[in-house]
């Protein structure tokens, strides 16, 4: 039979999410400087302590439980479905030039960071761009703001792109895959700091099943199904 102590630490473990590796220098920063406020101003004191909490936990990362299914398409983040429209995907993923359904998801600073694949296959473009700082949420962020482009193909020689966007108070993109590098469904590849964007460009004749102002899952919400002929999905906020 168990002790309670070790039931609390079991239930503490599966409550508190660990913190993401790049987290770590981050949050030693909030706290020394929270620890040099303190000797002048206990009301700095606390402030500190609040926003090194938050650091924490903005650098959050959870474990997901992620579908296995094949030709699943899963969101690549957490946040806000802000937009779903029809456009031709930007050179640098190669996808060529005929239109594609591009899912737009929009995170805020208290969203989980890090970053997934939507959809596993072989690395076939990787492509960073700097720029602006824009707000994630407008439509201007795609063309003018940081970002990194990645395209995956799969066995099946399906390609998807996804694109990270760094927003008005992100600064700095994170993405660990390389070309030629192969990864599964719902791994996680990188993250950005302190609110941003992730934009998917389905497949050719692959209809979103995700609404625009749901919320998404990194790694477990379905945007997609390569093997469903449903139509995308309609719905209304209540």
């Amino acid at each position: 039979m168990s002790e309670p102590e070790d039931n609390i630490l079991t239930t503490i473990r599966k409550t508190i999410p660990p913190v993401n590796s790049e987290g770590w220098k981050f949050i030693a920063i909030f706290a020394a400087v929270t620890g040099i406020a303190g000797l002048f101003s206990s009301v700095l004191f606390w402030v500190g302590v609040v926003l090194t909490l938050w650091c924490a936990y903005f650098f959050r990362d959870p474990v997901r439980c992620v579908p296995a299914r094949a030709g699943l398409i899963l969101s690549p983040a957490d946040g806000l479905v802000h937009k779903i429209v029809t456009m031709v995907p930007p050179g640098e993923l190669g996808m060529g030039q005929g239109e594609r359904t591009r899912i737009s998801i929009f995170l805020n600073v208290f969203d989980v960071h890090v970053n997934r694949v939507p959809l596993g296959g072989k690395v076939v473009a990787t492509h960073y761009r700097p720029g602006a700082f824009f707000n994630a949420s407008l439509d201007k962020a795609s063309e003018e703001n940081e970002r990194q482009y990645i395209s995956v193909t799969t066995e099946d020689n399906v390609t998807i792109g996804f694109v990270q966007i760094a927003g008005l108070v992100a600064r700095r993109i994170l993405c660990n895959l390389e070309n030629g590098q192969v990864v599964k469904t719902g791994e996680r590849f990188g993250l950005i700091r302190f609110g941003s964007r992730v934009d998917v460009y389905l497949p050719v004749g692959v209809e979103p099943l995700v609404m625009v102002g749901q919320r998404a899952v990194g790694g477990e919400t379905i945007l997609a199904d390569m093997a469903s002929s449903e139509p995308a999905r309609t719905g209304t906020l209540i």
